[in-house]
């Protein structure tokens, strides 16, 4: 590498090992006009001395979870000025699953995901960043964000948009979840349109992420527990006095991770993933977490596999009291202490690893050292002598109708077992309609299939017909199983990311009307009750349907994307 001095002779330098990166677009005379371009959007002749820190913000206008972000990325651009370096703001994208639930759109969802960890890894890549700071709101955003982390492996720091503030509806707490149940009670008779109009007004407040433990909020947490963002970031409101803090802190974080020489890949390992799947079954988080440390594991080539839901979720107990199964929001959390009063207690009992390095480059040890304990009035966080479930709820099922895996959300309120009969549907519309028309009854186990992340394509959340089963109260009465994904807002007894799915050739792809199905929690199964030789006959008269999209976004993903056991990644070992 060479360098000019102020005649324009060329001298002989090296690299500041501390701007690995941005010095190859920023010293010696050839690089004049990456200079030129760059003092365009800013920069002093100072500035090319500093680390650049690319600021990854999700901000859109398209929802709610992410409108305030445009403000928080100049708080943690702010943060890497005042520490001395160079924040450089640029966006990504963002979709709403709240809007497109239920609709076609929905499949652009998890798709999202992915399209947000490539055009970060784009953008950071090509403009040679020394580090990062990701700010994400909404679902997909922020495994999106720490995929992209993974793959570049330089110092970085997610910061959480933070949740939003409950809407008040007849003196109680309402959000997104309580519009698509008022759906079903208005089918049921039991709210009139006029109820269902003010619900709908009122749910949404303002700015922030779904208020209750739905996936926006349980992903926030396990990364904050993995320990890629400060402590607490998980655990603050979207508009607050704190969130802003947290953005500043995280641009100085990541230049005192620079200095350190401390990457992702020393952050994201495997006992990092243990720790973040302890905190998501202690606050009964949402199914998509599975689905999302998978992908985010087998991103940084750290080996996670259902069975390891399966060995933790044994010893960990559920003591949070959240929505959807619970009674009390996110932000009744964030008042109380947050998460880290429940990490500290976690790691006491043995149940998180202390010595995980974090982007403090402490060990969360180190940072939880002086939390203090939740205050004894409170009733959101139980102790570990009164959990909510003594084992964790996110169950692994295997059987002959998901020989790959699936995942069951049991809180323990719906019971441990269901045995009923097949209702088939090929698509989710069609089965919200069955509901709401009243077609399903007590009994009846709800197939929804040809919705996984190749069939669907996009594995879409399927809350529209989880949330009128609970609308219609029949939450104890039926079950519903997919291939396809549920939101972190679904409860009752549901059974999702059957694997393998029905486009590929999966036994749920055979199931018929009327056919016997036994979900059992407790020995972990879940059985189509028909003979090995009728099941093999089904399966050998199989055709694999036509794919529903050949071009675009969808016809790309469907083509790369891996199974749900898999985490649904789409950049897995590619082979050209």
């Amino acid at each position: 590498m060479k360098k000019s001095n102020s005649s324009g002779k060329k001298t002989a330098s090296k690299p500041s090992l501390h701007r690995r990166y941005s010095s190859q677009v920023t010293e010696g005379v050839e690089r004049a006009a990456s200079r030129a371009m760059l003092h365009a959007v800013g920069f002093s002749d100072q500035d090319f001395r500093k680390n650049q820190i690319g600021i990854a913000s999700t901000w859109s206008m398209v929802t709610p979870c992410n409108m305030h972000i445009d403000v928080l990325a100049r708080h943690a651009a702010a943060g890497v000025d005042a520490a001395g370096g160079k924040g450089v703001i640029f966006n990504t994208i963002t979709i709403s699953d709240g809007i497109s639930m239920g609709t076609e759109g929905m499949k652009y969802s998890l798709t999202s995901r992915e399209v947000i960890a490539d055009s970060i890894e784009t953008v950071a890549g090509c403009e040679a960043f020394d580090g990062l700071v990701a700010i994400g709101g909404c679902d997909k955003n922020m495994p999106g964000c720490l995929m992209a982390m993974a793959r570049l492996n330089r110092p970085s720091v997610f910061v959480y948009g933070g949740t939003i503030l409950p809407g008040i509806h007849q003196g109680k707490k309402v959000d997104i979840v309580s519009v698509f149940e008022a759906v079903g009670a208005h089918a049921r008779g039991d709210i009139n349109g006029r109820e269902l109009k003010q619900i709908e007004a009122c749910a949404i407040p303002g700015p922030g992420s779904c208020g209750g433990m739905y996936t926006a909020n349980t992903m926030a947490s396990a990364i904050e527990a993995m320990g890629m963002s400060l402590p607490n970031s998980s655990a603050q409101a979207a508009v607050s006095k704190a969130k802003e803090r947290d953005c500043k802190d995280a641009g100085r974080a990541v230049l005192n991770l620079i200095k350190r020489g401390i990457r992702p890949s020393d952050i994201m390992t495997r006992e990092a993933f243990e720790n973040a799947i302890a905190l998501v079954m202690a606050l009964g988080g949402s199914t998509n977490a599975v689905l999302h440390l998978l992908a985010i594991a087998n991103t940084a080539k750290v080996k996670l596999t259902l069975d390891d839901f399966t060995r933790i979720g044994n010893k960990v107990p559920v003591l949070a009291d959240l929505k959807p199964s619970g009674n009390y929001v996110m932000a009744e959390l964030v008042r109380i202490g947050g998460t880290v009063p429940l990490m500290k207690m976690l790691v006491e009992e043995g149940l998180m690893h202390g010595d995980c390095l974090t982007v403090t480059g402490k060990t969360l040890k180190q940072n939880l050292k002086g939390a203090k304990p939740y205050p004894k009035s409170q009733k959101v966080i139980r102790p570990f002598s009164d959990p909510i479930k003594k084992t964790g709820h996110l169950v692994i099922l295997k059987g002959n109708l998901a020989p790959g895996g699936a995942v069951a959300k049991i809180s323990g309120k719906e019971g441990l077992v269901f045995n009923g009969t097949a209702k088939v549907y090929e698509s989710e519309e069609t089965a919200l309609q069955a509901i709401l028309d009243g077609t399903i009854q007590k009994g009846h186990v709800i197939v929804i299939r040809s919705e996984g992340p190749k069939g669907g394509p996009g594995m879409r959340e399927m809350l529209s017909p989880t949330s009128a089963v609970m609308g219609k109260g029949l939450g104890k009465d039926v079950a519903l199983i997919t291939d396809g994904r549920f939101s972190g807002g679904s409860h009752g007894f549901v059974v999702g990311h059957i694997t393998p799915e029905a486009y590929v050739g999966g036994p749920i792809a055979v199931v018929k009307d009327g056919d016997p199905i036994a979900i059992d929690a407790e020995k972990r199964q879940l059985q189509l009750k028909i003979s090995k030789s009728e099941l093999a006959k089904r399966l050998k008269a199989w055709k694999k349907p036509k794919p529903r999209y050949t071009r675009g976004v969808l016809a790309k993903y469907a083509s790369h994307v891996a199974s749900a056991s898999e985490g649904a990644v789409t950049d897995q070992d590619l082979e050209l």
